[in-house]
């Protein structure tokens, strides 16, 4: 591994002065929340979760029907979940990615890919019709090789996506360096269907055209239980109950309502920078004019990409699980992971060196044991759910949301035939099994990181198993 495991002094320097709310939610245009629910209601479709999920099912809905009566409840505002803290990588995959779809899909691949690049085409087609602005951009996205063992993994993947059709470009150290300026950087492996975005300017467009199509939401109303009756579901909120007819759930990471859900996902935190703007003469010394999303290849891997006003978010790395799915805003703050984060980050760009961090935040991820979204539903088909986008859903949360409708319209489609979406997730195990085999994983991958990418027998049995660990 490339990357040093103990932070610097002039690392921690960087961070001293950091303000730990998410850079994309510290704007001016963030709209002013709606009101809480004091009063029974009912409505036809009640959605639970004011994230991506829950707004393009609510957006699709509408448009498909707009007689449909909706309501949104959220627990905090919109967008304060992942949502409005992730890195604002918008891919066309729906599987988490070619090689993760491609090892649990083969047959449905060619199939799921051309699905992903349809939506991507269509999410770009809503802002353009519903004037978006979130800042969206299609740059492509660069995977790169940090040791030279990732060459040779870059090569197998590009001959592998062949036989589907699917294509990828590879970029020598001449090629990468012209693209971002690195004494580390090694090569690349291009995506070309991925883009950049603002993800809370996203989430609050969305938010703006349901409520202008007619949605009802209402935020800072928990949902507390969901009971069946009377061939109704229940919503119990502190201070009113919602009828539905329908329930679409859209919590993702939150604490699942569902008893069933909680086997299958896991809450798994994630902690980003943000620099300040750059000054022309540091932008210089690194280049990366272009704004494509990059990542490097290991499987501890960060994440960067450049904003609309000069600077750079620098994430990922550090997956941590907390005993029994901790969960909450106590553990978005972790000092350690950033300093680490900005040790590499002066690690990959030493020019920088003396540039100052604004923002460092954190957020959970719904991590399931295949790292790709599935679905499911409870009582009696009247309530329908999609979660473990596993990190990468900014854009797929647009098909899941498709396919929740498609199962509570009980519509056979294209969607709903697949076995992607008909198959679940193997359950993680009960604690202390739990934490015992998610930090094994976890140290076992940056032990790969350190021996070539060899994995060791306790990787190659998860592997077997269909169970793991990603960020």
């Amino acid at each position: 591994m490339i990357y040093s495991s103990t932070p610097s002094s002039k690392a921690r320097q960087a961070i001293s002065d950091v303000s730990h709310i998410p850079f994309w939610l510290d704007d001016p245009a963030k709209p002013n929340p709606e009101p809480p629910l004091t009063q029974n209601i009912s409505t036809d479709l009640l959605i639970i979760g004011a994230g991506y999920t829950g707004l393009w099912t609510a957006l699709l809905a509408k448009e498909e029907d707009p007689n449909r009566d909706i309501v949104i409840v959220e627990a905090g505002e919109s967008a304060i979940g992942a949502s409005g803290r992730n890195g604002g990588f918008m891919d066309a995959s729906i599987t988490h990615g070619f090689l993760n779809g491609q090892a649990r899909w083969s047959r449905e691949i060619k199939t799921l890919h051309a699905l992903g690049i349809n939506n991507l085409a269509e999410i770009e087609t809503t802002l353009a019709r519903l004037n978006i602005e979130c800042d969206y951009q299609r740059t492509g996205e660069i995977d790169i090789a940090t040791e030279p063992y990732l060459l040779d993994a870059f090569h197998e993947i590009i001959e592998l996506a062949k036989q589907y059709d699917i294509h990828f470009e590879f970029l020598d150290r001449e090629q990468i360096q012209h693209v971002v300026k690195s004494p580390i950087f090694l090569g690349g492996l291009k995506r070309f269907d991925s883009s950049i975005v603002n993800p809370a300017q996203l989430a609050w467009g969305l938010r703006k055209a349901c409520l202008n199509l007619g949605a009802r939401l209402h935020e800072h109303t928990p949902v507390t239980n969901l009971i069946e009756e009377n061939n109704k579901i229940i919503a119990h909120t502190p201070r009113a109950k919602i009828h539905a007819n329908k329930v679409a759930l859209a919590t993702n990471a939150f604490p699942p309502l569902l008893k069933e859900i909680k086997n299958y996902v896991v809450p798994v935190y994630d902690y980003a920078l943000m620099t300040e703007p750059l000054t022309p003469s540091q932008r210089d010394s690194i280049g990366w004019h272009g704004r494509e999303g990059l990542s490097d290849g290991n499987n501890q891997f960060h994440y960067f990409r450049t904003t609309i006003d000069g600077r750079i978010l620098w994430g990922g790395f550090d997956a941590v699980y907390h005993w029994n799915n901790g969960f909450g805003s106590r553990l978005e703050n972790r000092p350690a992971s950033f300093a680490l984060l900005a040790e590499h980050f002066f690690q990959a760009f030493p020019t920088l060196e003396g540039i100052r961090f604004t923002h460092a935040w954190g957020g959970a991820i719904d991590t399931c044991s295949r790292f790709s979204p599935f679905w499911g539903t409870a009582h009696h088909g009247k309530t329908a759910y999609a979660m473990g986008y596993t990190g990468l859903g900014v854009g797929a949360t647009r098909f899941g949301a498709q396919v929740i409708l498609d199962i509570l319209d009980n519509k056979k489609s294209k969607r709903t035939e697949l076995e992607f979406v008909k198959s679940k997730p193997l359950p993680f195990p009960p604690e202390p099994l739990r934490s015992i085999g998610i930090n094994l994983s976890r140290w076992s991958l940056a032990q790969a990181d350190n021996n070539q990418g060899k994995e060791n027998l306790w990787l190659k049995l998860m592997d077997w198993a269909g169970l793991g660990f990603d960020s």
